[in-house]
């Protein structure tokens, strides 16, 4: 099929940077509208990127016949009734991480989308990042046999400056904080690339407890929202899975995962701090053996990349999404996937709050 898509992109913040520029380069979508609830901005927006329409109410976007599909990359605390009207109205659903404010509601959008016959998808881009793809085939393959130990360091210093403003980001009820940001993917990630988890047990912690409010001269307000967490992870074959999350750690060694096996090792890393998708590599050794960098065949890696490293792999997102349009049928991902970094979510939030391990559902049990 070569038909175009008509997309509204609400949210003009990520929207803005990541979204449109994505939908626009994309040759199967044309962005047709923009939400912002301010008119003026979501004015500007369109006029800056050439979008036919501006709109500051969800429902105008949703009465354009031309908007086939929407993408929601709004604050999560805002997620579901968007999310609910654009599936209500019969609209194809991309949807940033987190999904919501907890699984039972991401499991509604579930049920609704399939109820209504609309493809419902979120954005973990992880999966779309060549480097990614090469671990997942080295993992397919048996590369380290049976698996020992798996660790996991998200260390970057984004949020470190105890001067950067205080919004919705450092509020908990809202959906803010370092798990949300950063945990949601790599709970889809470690879901991907190893498996469900059968049982956890988590550590939230917040550094820096105040930030400036510009909206009221910089007045110190709380911050309830995690800025660090610490899991630990049973995963279904037994494997421990050990998870560092955090965004205040000044020259933090970034992102990597370390995969040990009784036939080798695997390493995947970037220290980039600017640019949470360039710079990964891979390292791997087979058991007693030194680690070689393995090169990317270049039949996984991008066909071109952009000044913003986000942008490659939100275009095969797109392109995922759109191949499921027009199959009618999930090809790699669905809000599926989405409810169960939902899950893991709420369940280190209940682990920290009561101290101890929660015991994970299956993901069939928990949707049925």
């Amino acid at each position: 099929m070569t038909n175009q898509i008509g997309v509204a992109v609400i949210g003009t913040g990520f929207g803005q940077k990541i979204h449109i520029p994505g939908f626009q380069i994309y040759p199967r979508t044309q962005v047709v509208a923009v939400y912002n609830p301010n008119l003026d901005k979501a004015r500007a927006v369109a006029e800056s990127h050439n979008i036919p329409q501006a709109c500051s109410r969800v429902e105008d976007i949703l009465a354009m016949p031309e908007v086939q599909a929407v993408s929601i990359s709004t604050p999560p605390f805002l997620h579901y009734q968007m999310a609910q009207q654009v599936l209500q109205a019969r609209k194809h659903l991309l949807l940033e991480k987190p999904m919501t404010l907890c699984a039972t509601e991401t499991r509604d959008l579930y049920h609704l989308a399939n109820k209504q016959g609309v493809v419902a998808m979120p954005d973990f881009e992880f999966r779309f990042v060549p480097a990614w793809q090469l671990l997942a085939e080295h993992l397919e393959s048996g590369y380290v046999g049976q698996k020992r130990l798996i660790k996991i360091d998200w260390l970057v210093s984004s949020r470190a400056d105890a001067q950067r403003v205080w919004n919705w980001y450092a509020q908990k009820e809202k959906g803010g904080g370092s798990l949300g940001a950063v945990g949601s993917h790599a709970f889809d990630y470690i879901n991907w690339l190893f498996g469900s988890v059968r049982r956890l047990c988590a550590f939230r912690s917040t550094a820096i407890p105040e930030r400036p409010d510009p909206g009221e001269g910089g007045k110190l307000k709380p911050v309830d929202a995690d800025d660090t967490c610490l899991l630990m992870l049973e995963l279904a074959d037994g494997t421990p899975c050990q998870l560092c999350l955090s965004s205040v750690t000044y020259n933090g060694r970034g992102h990597f995962i370390e995969v040990y096996g009784d036939r080798g090792t695997l390493i995947l890393g970037s220290s980039n701090q600017n640019d949470y998708v360039h710079g990964f590599h891979l390292w791997a050794a087979p058991a007693g053996e030194s680690l070689t960098q393995v090169d990317i065949p270049k039949r996984l890696a991008f066909p071109q990349v952009y000044p913003d490293g986000r942008l490659a792999p939100f275009i095969r997102v797109v392109d995922q999404w759109v191949q499921s349009i027009d199959t009618g049928e999930p090809m790699i991902l669905s809000l599926r996937e989405g409810v169960y970094s939902q899950l893991l979510m709420d369940l280190t939030h209940q682990s920290h709050q009561h101290r101890n391990w929660v015991d994970v559902p299956s993901l069939s049990s928990f949707l049925a």
